[in-house]
Protein backbone atom coordinates (compact mmCIF):
# COMPACT_ATOMS: atom_id res chain seq x y z
CA UNK A 1 0.00 0.00 0.00
CA UNK A 2 1.57 3.33 -1.07
CA UNK A 3 1.54 6.42 1.12
CA UNK A 4 -1.29 8.10 -0.83
CA UNK A 5 -3.52 5.03 -0.54
CA UNK A 6 -2.68 4.64 3.14
CA UNK A 7 -3.57 8.28 3.90
CA UNK A 8 -6.86 7.96 2.01
CA UNK A 9 -7.73 4.86 4.03
CA UNK A 10 -6.92 6.63 7.31
CA UNK A 11 -9.09 9.56 6.29
CA UNK A 12 -11.92 7.19 5.35
CA UNK A 13 -11.74 5.41 8.72
CA UNK A 14 -11.87 8.70 10.59
CA UNK A 15 -14.81 9.85 8.46
CA UNK A 16 -16.67 6.65 9.38
CA UNK A 17 -16.67 7.76 13.01
CA UNK A 18 -18.43 11.05 12.33
CA UNK A 19 -21.39 10.14 10.08
CA UNK A 20 -24.88 9.44 11.42
CA UNK A 21 -27.15 9.25 8.35
CA UNK A 22 -29.10 6.06 7.55
CA UNK A 23 -26.79 5.12 4.66
CA UNK A 24 -23.57 5.40 6.67
CA UNK A 25 -22.03 2.53 8.61
CA UNK A 26 -22.05 4.52 11.83
CA UNK A 27 -25.65 5.53 11.26
CA UNK A 28 -26.65 1.90 10.73
CA UNK A 29 -24.81 0.90 13.89
CA UNK A 30 -26.35 3.67 16.00
CA UNK A 31 -29.82 2.64 14.84
CA UNK A 32 -29.39 -0.60 16.77
CA UNK A 33 -29.70 1.31 20.06
CA UNK A 34 -32.15 3.54 21.90
CA UNK A 35 -31.38 7.26 22.05
CA UNK A 36 -32.82 10.06 24.20
CA UNK A 37 -34.08 12.91 22.06
CA UNK A 38 -36.06 15.22 24.37
CA UNK A 39 -36.87 16.11 27.95
CA UNK A 40 -40.26 14.51 28.55
CA UNK A 41 -41.63 17.55 30.38
CA UNK A 42 -41.33 19.65 27.20
CA UNK A 43 -44.24 17.69 25.71
CA UNK A 44 -47.65 18.31 27.29
CA UNK A 45 -50.73 16.25 26.28
CA UNK A 46 -51.62 17.35 22.77
CA UNK A 47 -48.21 18.97 22.35
CA UNK A 48 -45.75 18.56 19.47
CA UNK A 49 -42.14 19.43 18.73
CA UNK A 50 -39.79 18.93 15.80
CA UNK A 51 -36.48 17.15 16.34
CA UNK A 52 -33.62 15.83 14.27
CA UNK A 53 -32.04 12.50 15.19
CA UNK A 54 -29.40 10.47 13.35
CA UNK A 55 -29.76 12.75 10.36
CA UNK A 56 -33.54 12.44 10.04
CA UNK A 57 -36.27 15.06 10.53
CA UNK A 58 -38.86 13.76 13.01
CA UNK A 59 -41.92 14.86 14.93
CA UNK A 60 -42.50 14.10 18.59
CA UNK A 61 -46.02 14.44 19.91
CA UNK A 62 -47.89 13.45 23.02
CA UNK A 63 -51.34 12.02 22.48
CA UNK A 64 -54.29 13.39 24.39
CA UNK A 65 -54.07 10.33 26.64
CA UNK A 66 -50.47 11.14 27.56
CA UNK A 67 -48.46 8.65 25.47
CA UNK A 68 -45.48 9.98 23.50
CA UNK A 69 -45.12 9.11 19.81
CA UNK A 70 -42.47 9.69 17.15
CA UNK A 71 -43.22 9.91 13.43
CA UNK A 72 -41.62 11.49 10.37
CA UNK A 73 -40.98 15.18 10.30
CA UNK A 74 -42.98 16.04 7.19
CA UNK A 75 -46.34 15.22 5.69
CA UNK A 76 -46.24 12.76 2.80
CA UNK A 77 -48.56 14.99 0.75
CA UNK A 78 -46.79 18.30 0.13
CA UNK A 79 -43.92 17.90 2.61
CA UNK A 80 -44.78 20.61 5.11
CA UNK A 81 -43.63 20.08 8.69
CA UNK A 82 -45.99 18.05 10.85
CA UNK A 83 -45.23 19.60 14.23
CA UNK A 84 -47.47 22.55 13.27
CA UNK A 85 -50.42 20.19 13.02
CA UNK A 86 -53.12 19.25 15.52
CA UNK A 87 -53.13 16.24 17.83
CA UNK A 88 -56.45 14.40 17.97
CA UNK A 89 -56.47 11.36 20.24
CA UNK A 90 -53.22 9.56 19.39
CA UNK A 91 -53.07 10.87 15.84
CA UNK A 92 -51.62 13.99 14.25
CA UNK A 93 -53.40 15.99 11.54
CA UNK A 94 -51.32 18.05 9.10
CA UNK A 95 -52.05 21.77 9.12
CA UNK A 96 -51.81 22.11 5.31
CA UNK A 97 -54.49 19.82 3.86
CA UNK A 98 -55.71 17.84 6.86
CA UNK A 99 -54.03 14.53 6.16
CA UNK A 100 -53.92 12.58 9.40
CA UNK A 101 -51.31 10.07 10.60
CA UNK A 102 -51.34 7.58 13.46
CA UNK A 103 -48.45 6.64 15.74
CA UNK A 104 -47.33 3.96 13.26
CA UNK A 105 -46.92 6.59 10.53
CA UNK A 106 -49.96 5.28 8.65
CA UNK A 107 -52.16 7.87 7.01
CA UNK A 108 -55.69 7.36 8.32
CA UNK A 109 -57.45 10.22 6.59
CA UNK A 110 -56.81 12.20 3.39
CA UNK A 111 -59.64 14.70 2.89
CA UNK A 112 -60.75 15.35 -0.69
CA UNK A 113 -59.13 12.11 -1.92
CA UNK A 114 -61.14 9.01 -2.81
CA UNK A 115 -62.02 6.59 -0.01
CA UNK A 116 -59.17 4.13 0.59
CA UNK A 117 -56.52 6.44 -0.89
CA UNK A 118 -54.98 6.93 2.57
CA UNK A 119 -54.24 3.21 2.98
CA UNK A 120 -51.31 3.46 0.57
CA UNK A 121 -49.69 6.42 2.34
CA UNK A 122 -47.20 5.93 5.16
CA UNK A 123 -44.34 7.89 6.70
CA UNK A 124 -41.57 6.90 9.10
CA UNK A 125 -42.48 6.03 12.69
CA UNK A 126 -40.33 4.86 15.56
CA UNK A 127 -41.08 3.36 18.99
CA UNK A 128 -40.84 5.91 21.81
CA UNK A 129 -40.75 5.47 25.57
CA UNK A 130 -40.07 7.60 28.62
CA UNK A 131 -37.45 6.94 31.25
CA UNK A 132 -35.75 9.11 33.86
CA UNK A 133 -37.44 12.24 32.56
CA UNK A 134 -36.30 11.70 28.96
CA UNK A 135 -37.99 10.51 25.78
CA UNK A 136 -36.09 7.70 24.05
CA UNK A 137 -36.66 6.46 20.50
CA UNK A 138 -35.48 3.35 18.65
CA UNK A 139 -34.80 3.87 14.95
CA UNK A 140 -33.78 0.32 14.00
CA UNK A 141 -35.70 -2.90 13.46
CA UNK A 142 -34.18 -5.17 16.12
CA UNK A 143 -36.82 -7.37 17.83
CA UNK A 144 -34.50 -7.48 20.86
CA UNK A 145 -35.01 -3.77 21.45
CA UNK A 146 -36.50 -4.20 24.95
CA UNK A 147 -33.33 -5.92 26.16
CA UNK A 148 -31.24 -3.25 24.47
CA UNK A 149 -33.16 -0.55 26.34
CA UNK A 150 -31.86 -1.99 29.62
CA UNK A 151 -28.48 -0.46 28.74
CA UNK A 152 -29.95 2.92 29.73
CA UNK A 153 -31.20 1.80 33.12
CA UNK A 154 -29.44 2.59 36.40
CA UNK A 155 -30.73 1.89 39.92
CA UNK A 156 -30.05 5.51 40.87
CA UNK A 157 -32.62 6.71 38.31
CA UNK A 158 -35.24 4.36 39.77
CA UNK A 159 -34.62 5.08 43.46
CA UNK A 160 -37.70 6.83 44.92
CA UNK A 161 -35.41 8.63 47.37
CA UNK A 162 -33.69 10.50 44.55
CA UNK A 163 -34.80 13.63 42.73
CA UNK A 164 -34.64 12.93 38.98
CA UNK A 165 -34.05 15.98 36.81
CA UNK A 166 -33.51 15.86 33.04
CA UNK A 167 -31.78 18.40 30.83
CA UNK A 168 -31.01 18.96 27.15
CA UNK A 169 -28.62 21.13 25.15
CA UNK A 170 -27.66 21.36 21.47
CA UNK A 171 -24.04 21.87 20.51
CA UNK A 172 -23.00 22.80 16.95
CA UNK A 173 -20.28 20.19 16.48
CA UNK A 174 -19.94 16.52 15.68
CA UNK A 175 -21.15 13.95 18.19
CA UNK A 176 -18.10 11.70 18.11
CA UNK A 177 -15.61 14.22 19.48
CA UNK A 178 -18.05 14.68 22.36
CA UNK A 179 -18.21 10.93 22.92
CA UNK A 180 -14.40 10.88 22.92
CA UNK A 181 -14.38 13.55 25.61
CA UNK A 182 -16.21 11.11 27.90
CA UNK A 183 -13.25 8.71 27.60
CA UNK A 184 -10.64 11.41 28.21
CA UNK A 185 -10.13 11.50 31.97
CA UNK A 186 -6.94 13.55 31.62
CA UNK A 187 -8.84 16.63 30.46
CA UNK A 188 -10.72 17.05 33.74
CA UNK A 189 -7.83 18.49 35.76
CA UNK A 190 -7.21 21.12 33.08
CA UNK A 191 -10.52 21.98 31.39
CA UNK A 192 -12.54 22.10 34.60
CA UNK A 193 -10.01 24.28 36.36
CA UNK A 194 -10.05 26.88 33.57
CA UNK A 195 -11.37 30.41 34.13
CA UNK A 196 -13.15 29.52 37.34
CA UNK A 197 -12.93 26.46 39.54
CA UNK A 198 -16.33 25.02 40.32
CA UNK A 199 -17.19 22.08 42.61
CA UNK A 200 -16.27 19.56 39.91
CA UNK A 201 -12.82 20.99 39.22
CA UNK A 202 -12.12 21.46 42.92
CA UNK A 203 -13.05 17.87 43.75
CA UNK A 204 -10.90 16.30 41.06
CA UNK A 205 -7.85 18.54 41.59
CA UNK A 206 -5.00 19.15 39.19
CA UNK A 207 -3.12 15.99 40.16
CA UNK A 208 -2.17 13.97 37.08
CA UNK A 209 -4.18 10.74 36.99
CA UNK A 210 -3.09 7.16 36.59
CA UNK A 211 -5.50 5.84 33.95
CA UNK A 212 -6.96 2.39 33.36
CA UNK A 213 -9.48 1.28 30.72
CA UNK A 214 -11.21 -2.04 30.15
CA UNK A 215 -14.03 -3.29 27.94
CA UNK A 216 -17.15 -4.46 29.78
CA UNK A 217 -20.37 -6.20 28.73
CA UNK A 218 -21.92 -2.75 28.34
CA UNK A 219 -19.07 -0.55 27.18
CA UNK A 220 -15.89 0.76 28.81
CA UNK A 221 -14.86 1.13 32.44
CA UNK A 222 -12.64 4.18 32.98
CA UNK A 223 -10.68 4.61 36.21
CA UNK A 224 -8.64 7.74 36.95
CA UNK A 225 -6.62 7.51 40.17
CA UNK A 226 -5.23 10.74 41.56
CA UNK A 227 -4.63 9.53 45.09
CA UNK A 228 -5.99 7.11 47.72
CA UNK A 229 -9.03 9.33 48.36
CA UNK A 230 -9.41 10.56 44.80
CA UNK A 231 -10.41 7.72 42.49
CA UNK A 232 -12.86 8.58 39.76
CA UNK A 233 -14.75 5.85 37.92
CA UNK A 234 -16.78 6.37 34.76
CA UNK A 235 -19.16 3.68 33.55
CA UNK A 236 -19.40 4.36 29.81
CA UNK A 237 -22.07 2.46 27.88
CA UNK A 238 -21.95 1.78 24.15
CA UNK A 239 -22.57 3.71 21.97
CA UNK A 240 -22.84 7.21 23.52
CA UNK A 241 -23.81 7.17 27.21
CA UNK A 242 -21.61 8.03 30.19
CA UNK A 243 -22.51 7.46 33.85
CA UNK A 244 -20.48 9.49 36.33
CA UNK A 245 -20.70 10.92 39.84
CA UNK A 246 -20.04 14.61 40.47
CA UNK A 247 -20.30 17.04 43.41
CA UNK A 248 -23.64 18.64 44.24
CA UNK A 249 -24.46 22.33 44.00
CA UNK A 250 -22.91 23.20 47.40
CA UNK A 251 -20.13 21.75 49.55
CA UNK A 252 -22.79 20.34 51.86
CA UNK A 253 -24.82 18.75 49.06
CA UNK A 254 -24.57 15.00 48.39
CA UNK A 255 -22.79 13.84 45.27
CA UNK A 256 -24.93 13.30 42.21
CA UNK A 257 -25.19 10.37 39.80
CA UNK A 258 -25.35 11.73 36.28
CA UNK A 259 -26.11 10.24 32.90
CA UNK A 260 -24.81 12.03 29.81
CA UNK A 261 -25.78 11.02 26.26
CA UNK A 262 -24.25 12.55 23.12
CA UNK A 263 -26.83 11.93 20.40
CA UNK A 264 -26.22 13.08 16.82
CA UNK A 265 -29.01 15.22 15.45
CA UNK A 266 -26.98 15.69 12.27
CA UNK A 267 -23.30 15.26 11.47
CA UNK A 268 -22.72 18.79 12.80
CA UNK A 269 -25.24 19.12 15.59
CA UNK A 270 -25.31 17.10 18.82
CA UNK A 271 -28.09 16.71 21.35
CA UNK A 272 -26.51 16.56 24.79
CA UNK A 273 -29.08 14.84 26.98
CA UNK A 274 -28.59 14.58 30.72
CA UNK A 275 -30.12 13.08 33.85
CA UNK A 276 -29.30 14.05 37.43
CA UNK A 277 -30.16 11.62 40.26
CA UNK A 278 -29.91 13.72 43.44
CA UNK A 279 -30.43 12.18 46.90
CA UNK A 280 -33.41 13.79 48.62
CA UNK A 281 -32.59 16.00 51.61
CA UNK A 282 -36.11 16.79 52.71
CA UNK A 283 -38.85 19.02 51.30
CA UNK A 284 -37.20 22.37 51.99
CA UNK A 285 -33.77 21.59 50.51
CA UNK A 286 -35.33 19.61 47.65
CA UNK A 287 -37.39 22.68 46.77
CA UNK A 288 -34.21 24.76 46.75
CA UNK A 289 -32.53 22.22 44.49
CA UNK A 290 -35.41 22.29 42.01
CA UNK A 291 -35.42 26.09 42.07
CA UNK A 292 -31.69 26.04 41.34
CA UNK A 293 -32.25 23.83 38.29
CA UNK A 294 -35.18 25.96 37.14
CA UNK A 295 -32.93 29.01 37.22
CA UNK A 296 -29.71 27.63 35.71
CA UNK A 297 -30.31 24.36 33.85
CA UNK A 298 -31.62 26.08 30.71
CA UNK A 299 -28.11 27.39 30.01
CA UNK A 300 -26.60 26.28 26.70
CA UNK A 301 -22.97 27.33 26.14
CA UNK A 302 -23.53 27.38 22.39
CA UNK A 303 -25.73 30.45 22.93
CA UNK A 304 -22.71 32.23 24.46
CA UNK A 305 -20.08 31.14 21.93
CA UNK A 306 -18.43 34.52 21.34
CA UNK A 307 -18.48 35.48 25.02
CA UNK A 308 -16.72 32.23 25.93
CA UNK A 309 -14.21 32.10 23.08
CA UNK A 310 -13.31 35.76 22.69
CA UNK A 311 -14.40 37.46 25.89
CA UNK A 312 -13.44 34.69 28.33
CA UNK A 313 -16.69 35.48 30.09
CA UNK A 314 -17.55 32.50 32.27
CA UNK A 315 -21.13 31.96 33.43
CA UNK A 316 -22.48 32.67 36.89
CA UNK A 317 -23.39 29.24 38.20
CA UNK A 318 -20.34 27.08 39.07
CA UNK A 319 -21.86 23.70 38.19
CA UNK A 320 -24.90 23.66 35.89
CA UNK A 321 -23.41 26.43 33.77
CA UNK A 322 -19.64 26.44 34.31
CA UNK A 323 -18.93 22.74 33.72
CA UNK A 324 -20.63 22.55 30.29
CA UNK A 325 -19.15 25.92 29.33
CA UNK A 326 -15.63 24.63 30.01
CA UNK A 327 -16.27 21.45 28.04
CA UNK A 328 -17.79 23.46 25.20
CA UNK A 329 -14.71 25.66 24.84
CA UNK A 330 -12.46 22.61 24.65
CA UNK A 331 -14.62 20.44 22.39
CA UNK A 332 -16.02 23.12 20.07
CA UNK A 333 -12.51 24.50 19.89
CA UNK A 334 -11.59 21.37 17.90
CA UNK A 335 -13.85 22.63 15.13
CA UNK A 336 -17.27 21.53 13.97
CA UNK A 337 -15.63 18.20 13.15
CA UNK A 338 -12.10 17.64 14.39
CA UNK A 339 -9.49 16.73 11.76
CA UNK A 340 -8.06 13.61 13.38
CA UNK A 341 -5.34 13.32 10.72
CA UNK A 342 -3.52 16.16 12.48
CA UNK A 343 -3.67 14.81 16.04
CA UNK A 344 -0.70 13.46 17.99
CA UNK A 345 -1.88 10.93 20.53
CA UNK A 346 -0.08 9.89 23.71
CA UNK A 347 -0.42 7.42 26.57
CA UNK A 348 -3.17 9.55 28.16
CA UNK A 349 -5.36 8.85 25.12
CA UNK A 350 -5.69 5.11 25.81
CA UNK A 351 -9.42 5.48 26.37
CA UNK A 352 -9.93 7.23 23.05
CA UNK A 353 -7.88 4.59 21.22
CA UNK A 354 -9.97 1.80 22.79
CA UNK A 355 -13.19 3.65 21.99
CA UNK A 356 -12.34 3.98 18.31
CA UNK A 357 -11.29 0.35 18.07
CA UNK A 358 -14.64 -0.76 19.46
CA UNK A 359 -16.57 1.27 16.89
CA UNK A 360 -14.36 0.17 14.00
CA UNK A 361 -14.68 -3.45 15.15
CA UNK A 362 -18.48 -3.26 15.32
CA UNK A 363 -18.83 -1.51 11.96
CA UNK A 364 -16.51 -4.03 10.31
CA UNK A 365 -18.53 -6.95 11.67
CA UNK A 366 -21.74 -5.32 10.45
CA UNK A 367 -20.30 -4.77 6.94
CA UNK A 368 -19.20 -8.39 6.75
CA UNK A 369 -22.57 -9.70 7.89
CA UNK A 370 -21.13 -11.04 11.15
CA UNK A 371 -22.73 -10.77 14.57
CA UNK A 372 -21.82 -7.58 16.38
CA UNK A 373 -21.31 -7.70 20.12
CA UNK A 374 -24.49 -8.26 22.14
CA UNK A 375 -24.03 -5.33 24.49
CA UNK A 376 -25.76 -5.98 27.79
CA UNK A 377 -26.34 -4.07 31.02
CA UNK A 378 -23.82 -4.78 33.78
CA UNK A 379 -25.65 -6.69 36.48
CA UNK A 380 -23.12 -6.44 39.29
CA UNK A 381 -22.82 -3.39 41.54
CA UNK A 382 -20.54 -0.72 40.10
CA UNK A 383 -18.46 1.00 42.74
CA UNK A 384 -18.20 4.67 41.80
CA UNK A 385 -16.25 6.23 44.66
CA UNK A 386 -17.14 9.63 46.08
CA UNK A 387 -14.37 11.74 47.58
CA UNK A 388 -14.83 12.16 51.33
CA UNK A 389 -12.05 14.66 51.80
CA UNK A 390 -10.48 17.44 49.82
CA UNK A 391 -8.02 16.08 47.21
CA UNK A 392 -4.39 17.08 47.35
CA UNK A 393 -2.52 17.88 44.19
CA UNK A 394 0.73 16.13 43.41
Amino acid sequence: MNELTRNARIEQRFDELTQCGPQSDMGRLLRRFWHPVAVAATLKPGGTRPIAALGEELTLYRGEGGKVHCIGGRCAHRCTVLHTGEVTGDELRCVYHGWKFNSEGQCTEAPVEAPGFEKNVKIAAYPAREYAGLVFIFMGDNPDRDAIFDLQRKPEYEDPNNLIIAREQNWPCNFFQQIENSLDAAHVGFVHRTGKIGPFGAAVSDALPKLAYSETSAGIRQVATRGPSNIRVSDWTFPNYNHIVTPGRTKESPWVHRGVWNVPATDRLTMKMGVYAIPSQGPEIDAQTRAHFDKYAGYNPADHHDALFYGRQWPEDPSLQLTPAQDYVAIRGQGETVDRRNEYLGASDAGIVLLRRLFWREMQAMREGRQTKRWRKIDEHIDMPIQTEAPVAG
